[in-house]
């Protein structure tokens, strides 16, 4: 019986191999949960087009994350259908239907500048099927403002007369008076020609309702979500360092910030993808 006894124990070498075995399946687990795979939604703002995305969707996907890049109506490759109707009303439609129709769950919806105010009214339609709101740069508007309620008096009667003298009344062909490339250069921060001239071929008007119709924040779901917001530091604009400064002192945002212009999907698609994916593993 004592030597059946002693060959039915394990040798030490066979422990250790047994044990170191584990622990390397336990650090695999643990490496798969800190990386989480996430479905990203990322809304273009004005004048651009899902295009603006470029080099952020395959970074992303190496990363083996999911991303959708809808195309507001009226914009992009979906130009041709621009009418004087359009308003943001229907550019949340656009996002919110991607969610249903695709069948997204717990996405995180990320928006730019002024798809600010769109991702607002996608929460507030559907919080069921998000997990977290990033606004990159953006506006965030409150129940009932519209993104020109949030612009400096002075920039919002040009604006007006710019839609009037330069849109037929509907269109906003530009948000300031310089030319596209001064706005895309200066204003934006974008400075390689090759970037720039990709931008300036694919920049169109923009119906004005995108900027009128107000967002509604109703639905006490939606105000639950975790939100994060990302301020680009070298481009100035008041109105969104004080969206920042709410960011930063409230409990339910996380605040980020990068030393970049105003288009870092274009500038530093690597660092802004970093960002994305920290921002959406909390």
């Amino acid at each position: 019986m004592g030597a059946v006894a002693a060959q039915s124990q394990p040798s030490r070498r066979a422990v250790l191999k047994y044990a170191a075995g584990v622990a390397g399946s336990v650090g695999i687990m643990g490496r798969a949960q800190r990386m989480k795979q996430n479905t990203f939604v990322l809304v273009h703002p004005a004048w651009h087009g899902a295009w603006c995305w470029k080099k952020v969707v395959p970074l992303l996907r190496e990363r083996r994350h999911s991303v959708f890049t809808p195309t507001l109506t009226g914009l992009g490759e979906r130009s041709h259908l621009a009418r004087a109707d359009i308003g943001l009303d229907i550019h949340v439609d656009d996002v919110v239907n991607v969610l249903k129709y695709e069948d997204l769950r717990d996405v995180v919806l990320v928006g730019h500048s002024s798809s600010g105010a769109v991702i607002t009214g996608v929460a507030d339609r559907a919080p069921e099927r998000i997990g977290r709101v990033i606004y990159v740069d953006a506006f965030v508007p409150e129940d009932g403002q519209a993104v020109l309620d949030l612009v400096a008096p002075e920039r919002r009667q040009m604006f007006e007369a710019m839609v009037k003298n330069e849109g037929d009344g509907w269109l906003v062909p530009r948000f300031a008076p310089p030319p596209w490339e001064t706005i895309v250069r200066d204003m934006w921060g974008v400075t390689d020609d090759s970037d720039v001239k990709w931008m300036l071929e694919r920049l169109v008007p923009t119906p004005v309702g995108h900027f009128t119709v107000p967002v509604r924040r109703t639905n006490a779901a939606a105000e639950k979500l975790p939100r994060a917001y990302v301020r680009c530091t070298r481009y100035a604009n008041p109105r969104f360092d004080r969206h920042a400064e709410m960011a930063r002192r409230s409990e339910r945002w996380q605040y980020r910030e990068l030393s970049v212009g105003h288009h870092p999907a274009v500038t530093v698609p690597d660092t802004l993808v970093d960002l994305l994916v920290e921002l959406g593993s909390l």
